[in-house]
């Protein structure tokens, strides 16, 4: 899936990746020095441990480390002096996190985003790709809200940057299997009890893996033209089938839905429609004002009336499919 991001050309590129301690980012990394052997890569994020462990892994040569915050403009321009591409990673994800403490993730998802956007103009990055999320479409909780500012941001910025400038785009997806605060490993300590807990026996949710998620974000940059929200076609699941491939001899409790979460995961919604092309692998959201040269993707517009949303997916992942992917 997303095999064709390996028609980008990242040697002697310098690419720079905030948030690149995350579960995302080390897999990026990996991802990178494996596929381009004359790549610099640069992982930017504030946890100095995190970053010790990541250098174990993967010691200096072509990695480099900065420790340094989104919030610190200043320390975004010295980080992207001479870097070619930007993914940008960094962000406040956990849902009651964010919204027990707004301030921090305005600060971060937003006001970080912002920075970045100046930052990579003013050092003429050539492609900064974001990464957004679902939780964007029609938010209802404000890590939702904030990455929807984000998204907004991170399209508009290709009006300050003229025909020949700096590109921005952004990417969005859901869950991502086995990453730390999903279900799966929820799942896998909790049947060691005997009780697995769930919120609501309807739920459904798109299903990604890490690995998917990172070839996606490389096929979305090697396509960007500036101002594209790329969406992948993902299958969906329900939340009693996993529970059923994970943990099939373990009771199950019945917590009810927490504040700010959605029963069903909406990827495109209704609203969105209107910008929507079909491609063979994926949705492009095309930005509503452009002021810039943009790429003509070819695909088919969507219906009136379309929404992405997981409980309406004619494709869903089978018994096996789970207990391969939770594995």
């Amino acid at each position: 899936m997303f095999d064709d991001f390996k028609q980008l050309d990242l040697n002697n590129k310098v690419v720079l990746i905030t948030g690149g301690t995350g579960s995302f980012g080390r897999q990026l990394a990996r991802t990178i020095l494996s596929q381009w052997s004359d790549v610099k890569l640069i992982v930017f994020s504030r946890d100095e441990l995190k970053q010790y462990e990541m250098r174990q892994m993967m010691p200096e040569g072509n990695v480099r480390y900065f420790i340094g915050d989104v919030r610190d403009v200043n320390r975004l321009r010295r980080a992207l002096n001479g870097v070619d591409i930007v993914v940008h990673a960094a962000a406040l994800k956990q849902v009651p996190a964010c919204e027990y403490n707004p301030n921090e993730a305005i600060l971060t998802n937003i006001i970080g985003a912002q920075n970045v956007i100046e930052a990579a103009l003013d050092c003429n990055v050539s492609r900064v790709i974001a990464l957004s999320t679902d939780k964007a479409a029609a938010p209802v909780n404000l890590y939702g809200a904030t990455k929807l500012v984000s998204e907004k941001l991170f399209i508009q910025a290709n009006s300050y940057s003229g025909e020949t400038g700096t590109r921005f785009s952004c990417v969005r997806y859901g869950n991502v299997v086995g990453s730390r605060g999903s279900v799966v490993p929820l799942f896998k300590k909790q049947r060691t009890t005997g009780k697995i807990t769930i919120t609501d026996k309807r739920m459904t949710r798109f299903w990604i893996t890490l690995d998917q998620g990172v070839r996606f974000v490389l096929s979305s940059l090697n396509m960007m033209s500036g101002g594209e929200v790329f969406v992948p076609k993902l299958p969906s699941m329900n939340i009693m089938d996993l529970a059923a491939a994970i943990a099939p001899e373990c009771s199950v409790s019945f917590i009810g839905i927490r504040s700010g979460e959605k029963l069903h995961e909406a990827m495109i919604s209704i609203d969105e429609a209107p910008q929507a092309v079909e491609l063979l692998d994926r949705y492009i959201l095309l930005p509503a004002h452009i002021w810039w040269k943009q790429r003509d993707f070819g695909g088919e517009k969507v219906e009136g009336g379309f929404s992405y949303v997981s409980n309406v997916n004619d494709n869903w992942l089978s018994h096996d499919d789970l207990i391969k992917m939770a594995e």
